[in-house]
């Protein structure tokens, strides 16, 4: 038994947009501004919680606690990022089973030999095919009801028809969706789709400066795509903003210069739910 909403929401043809999320905060942020799907980036885990670049640093047991928080605070499904699975083949069956048991409702794998690093970086190498089908089968005889993404980083090391190839390979082991990795240009997202979109739900991965064109959701959904996910933007709008915050709190001594670009202790509270936590609490307040 699979995920059924979220299964049954990339059956319809309307594309899935799931912006990047890497704690409960960002997480309630983006569920409150209406989204139907979220992302955990293990790159923004690692810029996080790290201060660390995407290559490899981040644990499994870092990326389960993170969406442990998550799916307690906020109860859209979860993709999650899986990184190589931390592992072999049985480590991939603990990360899909601790996973799920934390709530997510789709566990991304991918080919990257390891330490792995950021799909749009330089200097990858991926597994062997029976490599990762052999991890993909262990992922899929462990879940329970989790989907399961397969991803693939050969264009940058194989070619795109070896990319294809592989994603055929991992769509005969039985991911539940495909996803390649840093396509090029708009002409290679079109071959993608044209092979694979009307048989699985594929994936489009939009990072901002990346090696793949950066589409809205509509352009995607047009070429044929049913998720897309803006993994790092959070991130990177988050370090923009604090750069400028911080910068003027060390020049000026003081928020005030900011105030209007930011949330007062009541605006935060509303945010948060205050209220209705303390009003919770009185329930069982023997008092």
């Amino acid at each position: 038994m699979t995920d059924a909403p979220l299964k049954q929401r990339l059956d319809e043809q309307k594309l899935l947009l799931a912006p990047g999320v890497y704690d409960a905060l960002s997480a309630l942020l983006a569920e409150q501004a209406g989204f139907e799907a979220l992302y955990l980036s293990g790159a923004s885990i690692a810029y996080t919680r790290l201060g660390r670049s995407d290559i490899g640093l981040t644990t499994y047991t870092e990326v389960q606690d993170t969406l442990a928080r998550i799916t307690e605070r906020v109860a859209l499904p979860v993709v999650v990022d899986g990184d190589t699975g931390f592992g072999n083949a049985l480590n991939v069956q603990r990360t899909v089973r601790g996973f799920e048991r934390a709530g997510a409702a789709m566990v991304q794998l991918e080919d990257q030999t390891f330490p792995k690093r950021c799909g749009h970086l330089d200097g990858k190498g991926v597994v062997p095919v029976a490599e990762m089908v052999g991890k993909l089968h262990a992922a899929l005889d462990a879940r329970d009801r989790t989907l399961v993404l397969a991803r693939t980083d050969a264009l940058a090391v194989e070619g795109i028809e070896a990319a294809f190839d592989r994603a055929e390979a991992y769509l005969a082991a039985g991911a539940d969706a495909l996803f390649i990795e840093a396509l090029r240009t708009p002409a290679q997202m079109d071959a993608a789709c044209a092979r694979f979109a009307h048989r699985v739900p594929l994936l489009a991965n939009m990072v901002e400066g990346g090696k793949t064109p950066v589409q809205s959701a509509p352009e995607l959904q047009a070429r044929g795509f049913r998720i897309a996910i803006f993994p790092g933007g959070t991130v990177r709008a988050l370090a923009h903003t604090l750069q400028g915050y911080y910068a003027s709190l060390a020049t000026h001594g003081s928020t005030r210069p900011w105030s209007d670009r930011m949330l007062d202790f009541d605006g935060l509270n509303g945010v948060l739910g205050t209220a209705q936590l303390l009003a919770d609490g009185r329930r069982y307040d023997g008092a």
